[in-house]
């Protein structure tokens, strides 16, 4: 089992920015990858953004590509979402993705946090 805990959400202006952070514990963080998704208000839970835990590649959805930067630190078993630019569209909850494989649009990781709160005011 992997327990994840997200953090640093929040209401931030359009344009403003905030770094979610996601500590995991219970396994070996290095060998997870690593994921956000949110969802918003009536919608259905979308990708964001991943990082694989071996080859350190990132993927990101095309609506936050440019805007949004995943990254991990392993000696603190964290992720963290560095989002720019917020837009009101960004609205919703974000949740955190762990997966021994590849965390991708199509493919949804095996454990999940709770997911924490951003609302972007216009």
């Amino acid at each position: 089992q992997v327990q994840l805990v997200e953090s640093g959400g929040g209401l931030v202006q359009a344009g403003g920015s905030l770094r979610l952070s996601c500590a995991a514990s219970g396994r070996t963080f290095s060998v997870y990858s690593m994921g956000w998704f949110r969802q918003a208000p009536g919608k259905e839970r979308e990708f964001v953004a991943s990082i694989h835990w071996n080859s350190g590649r990132t993927l990101y959805s095309d609506s936050v590509k440019g805007r949004f930067t995943i990254s991990r630190d392993n000696a603190k078993n964290t992720v963290y979402l560095q989002m720019n630019g917020l837009k009101p569209e960004d609205t919703a909850v974000y949740y955190c993705n762990a997966d021994r494989g590849l965390i991708a649009a199509a493919r949804a990781g095996e454990y999940w946090g709770e997911g924490t709160q951003i609302t972007v005011s216009s």
